[in-house]
């Protein structure tokens, strides 16, 4: 059984995510000793079909039950297939997909099973990446901010800057590169912003049939409803100190406050609820950053960048800018965190995900030959 604790030399891993927008599964290889980045590997991406997204949808939420069971079966069988065509893999990060998410009350679900995973690969596999935060009182959410602050280093930035990830839910990373080590006092700060992509896929696949508002496209023909615009800013979580994070559904009544509104309107109008919860969550900064890096796939709604744009007060780029891949960011991640797991060092902490100590969350799983 190899040890990667008994070397500090680069490992070659895998990592996969598969997000709250239920798109598909993104798989992306990293070279790292699980401080500094090397290099970035091959990527991957495996839409899911239409039969799988139906499977997926109809368990978000549940805990338990035929729904989960049938979503963990789909979660497993891509998985396999998708990172079974990686090749020279000496570590997988396997994050599953997340079902339920409510660290106060039941805790946090992702499905698919990583010991199976392992032997079906043939390579150790790092998973349930989440439970022991939660277990020590953290909110399980956001767990990419250390990987920012490793990227923050090789691009390296002079400053603090702020990664702003816009999936399903948005989540920002404030990170200071100066500070050598994620875990330290002052280096990050980190929490859910808000809803993002999910309940505009929700409403323009209710109404318009369509996955997503291609290029902002229903959005540019809409008028934003202030007075909904308003009531969602209301929302007690907004005025909540972070760390704080967010389940996929927990603004669903956003649905309804948009529910007289006309299609263009009540998807520009989501479109703003998301920036307006990102000018929100940009005011708990420690200090302001240079910039604001945008990743995820609200980074290609041209009316969302030009809604954050005018909100916030420093420039709002793609993260394509400095060089990074922004649909392959969160995989890579999960192959960064997979590295600090099996070394044994610290995945989350206090300004991240508010747990009590810096903690090294996830399972470690062996093929059996």
């Amino acid at each position: 059984m190899k040890s990667f604790r008994k070397t500090s030399t680069p490992i070659v891993a895998l990592g996969a995510m598969s997000g709250t927008s239920l798109d598909g599964v993104d798989a992306a290889v990293l070279v790292t000793d699980g401080h500094d980045i090397t290099a970035f590997g091959p990527t991957q991406y495996r839409r899911y079909t239409d039969v799988e997204q139906t499977v997926l949808s109809a368990a978000l939420g549940h805990w338990s039950g035929p729904e989960v069971e049938a979503a963990k079966v789909v979660i497993d069988a891509v998985h396999a297939e998708a990172l079974g065509e990686f090749v020279d893999i000496d570590l997988v990060g396997f994050h599953g997909q997340t079902l339920a998410h409510a660290p106060r009350q039941q805790g946090t679900l992702q499905v698919g099973d990583g010991a199976a995973l392992a032997e079906r690969l043939k390579v150790p596999v790092v998973w349930d990446f989440r439970s022991a935060d939660v277990e020590l009182g953290g909110e399980g959410a956001p767990l990419a901010p250390f990987f920012h602050h490793a990227c923050a280093r090789y691009i390296k930035a002079d400053g603090p800057i702020v990664f702003l990830n816009l999936g399903g839910v948005g989540n920002i990373t404030w990170v200071d590169p100066a500070i050598d080590a994620p875990e330290d006092m002052g280096a990050l700060l980190a929490f859910d912003t808000g809803p993002a992509n999910a309940p505009i896929n929700d409403l323009v696949q209710a109404r318009c049939d369509v996955a997503f508002d291609k290029d902002g496209k229903i959005a540019s023909s809409g008028t934003v409803e202030m007075g909904a615009l308003e009531l969602f800013l209301v929302e007690p979580y907004f005025s909540r100190v972070p760390p704080k994070s967010l389940d996929r559904n927990d603004f669903s009544e956003m649905i309804n406050l948009v529910k007289e509104l006309s299609d263009p309107d009540a998807t520009a109008t989501l479109t703003a609820m998301c920036a307006a919860g990102v000018a929100e969550a940009m005011q708990h900064c420690p200090r302001p950053p240079s910039k604001v890096l945008v990743t995820g796939g609200g980074r290609i709604n041209p009316v969302l960048m030009k809604m954050l744009e005018v909100s916030l007060e420093c420039p709002v780029v793609e993260i394509e800018s400095v060089g990074l891949d922004g649909d392959m960011l969160e995989a890579q991640a999960f192959a960064y965190l997979a590295v600090r797991v099996a070394r044994g060092l610290p995945t989350s902490c206090s300004s991240t995900t508010g747990v009590r100590a810096a903690v090294s969350g996830g399972t470690l799983s062996y093929p059996s030959t």
